[in-house]
């Protein structure tokens, strides 16, 4: 059974920084391409930024290249997205996001909430 569980969200000000994690389980991690989704209220779930399996290529929304990383410990089968300078645009719940050809797996989301 496939599992992937978010964590690291919380409360946070402008301006401040969150790592989120999500550990996978009960798949051979490294042959999958990784990637965050973010949902804010009343609209839509978005990329945020992906990974492809072996690591060597990133993509980035507009709205957080240069703020956002996201990458992958193979040994602890865990992709994390370091977010820096965050703004309240940036409030939404996170999602941890697995694919490889027709297998997609989600995570449970995590809530991030930037503001003052």
């Amino acid at each position: 059974q496939v599992q992937l569980v978010e964590s690291g969200g919380g409360l946070v000000q402008p301006g401040g920084s969150l790592r989120l994690s999500c550990e996978a389980s009960g798949l051979t991690f490294s042959t999958y391409a990784m990637s965050w989704y973010r949902q804010a209220p009343g609209k839509e779930r978005v990329l945020v930024a992906s990974i492809t399996n072996g690591g060597s290529s990133t993509n980035y929304a507009s709205s957080v290249k240069g703020r956002f990383t996201i990458s992958t410990d193979n040994a602890k089968n865990t992709v994390y997205l370091q977010m820096n300078r965050l703004k309240p645009e940036d409030t939404a719940v996170y999602y941890c996001h697995a694919f490889r050809f027709s297998a997609r797996y989600w995570g449970q989301g995590t809530q991030v909430t930037v503001s003052s």
